[in-house]
């Protein structure tokens, strides 16, 4: 197995810069780069957030983000109300230093965004990520983390920035939480989170870009309450190892209100039809006669939300939590929750892909079609 040993020697030689760095902090920088591209070492630890998970800690996993960014026209009225934050693309490597969990490789999209005159820097990022060594009844049985070698792969990453400090190179330092799960299309699927401390070099595409920063704009939206439908779809499976992947599909109702120029604010109703969930009722009622499952239980969910939505244009950020109101199986309890992304195809058309989960439990990746009435 190849074991990266480059982040954490960099890690120790790049300490010498982050004390030089320091000593720029009182100095004014008026041009921020066009596109860049951007190195960061990291190593830290693995978040005991599942007990289960405790013998796959044995480690400090570390290794490397290489990211390309580029910052946004300024033509949309959004931009300047963000601060003119950056789109790119990186690829994360990680090596968990543990034979169970192998290593992991993956391609993200993410958004840069800033404050404190362009001195923090927030990175969300969202992608996919192959693992080397998933779990594996023979081979690798201990891996409970990871049940496939594909993964949906998420990292937020906090850096104080200084870009183009030595002509077009720039330094920036942080932590990173990198999370990798694959929503349990297959079990078994604890995840793995990983939180570290990160530091790297920026170098400049197109320096000396003056930051024309434009007014903030008015932009006109429909005050009014709006109503919509959406129909939810993917396929999941049940924790238990080696049973079967079933489809599961949800129809939903919503009512929607515009706050302001950032967000909006929902309420909706669904009804969940989740196969794995009626094969789950009946090994329970086979393998734990003691828990006086019926086999014949209905599986069906009737759920209501309220939620929110961070609007981009036509991208927003969905959050929501919801409560089940009709669940005759107690599957992780009453309250779940859901987060993803959302995107206007047409003007009243959207898709989205969400994450469902009870608390930190995952149950499903969502893909969704809607429509704004």
């Amino acid at each position: 197995m190849v074991r990266f040993t480059t982040p954490m020697s960099a890690l120790k030689s790049l300490i010498p810069y982050v004390v030089l760095f320091g000593s720029f902090l009182g100095l004014s920088q008026k041009d921020t780069p066009l596109s860049f591209i951007d190195l960061n070492v990291y190593s830290g630890n693995i978040a005991r957030h599942n007990g289960d998970i405790a013998h796959l800690i044995k480690a400090h996993p570390n290794g490397f983000i290489l990211g390309w960014n580029k910052r946004v026209s300024g033509d949309q009225p959004w931009h300047s109300r963000y601060n003119y934050p950056e789109f790119g693309a990186s690829f994360v490597a990680q090596q968990f230093n543990t034979i169970e969990l192998g290593s992991s490789y993956g391609l993200y999209a993410h958004y840069n965004f800033y404050f404190l005159k362009r001195r923090l820097m927030l990175r969300l990022a969202q992608g996919i990520s192959y693992a080397t060594n998933p779990y594996n009844k023979l081979k690798n049985p201990k891996n409970i983390a990871f049940g496939s070698d594909l993964l949906s792969g998420t990292y937020l990453m906090l850096n104080y920035a200084r870009p183009q400090l030595f002509g077009a190179i720039g330094v920036q330092v942080g932590l990173t939480l990198l999370h990798l799960s694959n929503a349990n299309i297959k079990a078994p699927n604890t995840s793995i989170n990983t939180v570290a401390f990160n530091v790297g070099f920026t170098a400049a595409l197109e320096p000396n870009q003056t930051l024309n920063q434009r007014p903030i704009l008015d932009e006109n939206f429909d005050k009014k309450t709006q109503f919509g439908f959406l129909f939810r779809t993917g396929i999941n499976q049940s924790d238990v190892v080696g049973s079967s992947q079933f489809p599961f599909y949800i129809i939903s109702a919503f009512a929607e209100k515009r706050l302001n120029a950032k967000s909006l604010i929902m309420v909706g109703a669904e009804y969940f039809n989740s196969k794995f969930l009626k094969e789950y009722i009946y090994y329970q009622s086979v393998a734990y006669p003691e828990s006086n499952v019926s086999s014949d239980l209905d599986y069906n969910r009737v759920g209501i939300y309220v939620g929110h939505e961070l609007l981009f244009g036509r991208f927003s950020i969905q959050t929501q939590l919801g409560y089940y109101v009709y669940a005759p199986f107690d599957f992780e309890g009453r309250v779940y929750n859901r987060i993803g992304l959302k995107h206007f195809v047409f003007s009243n058309w959207f898709v989205s892909a969400t994450l469902k989960s009870h608390a930190a439990k995952a149950e499903a990746l969502e893909f969704s079609i809607g429509v704004r009435l």
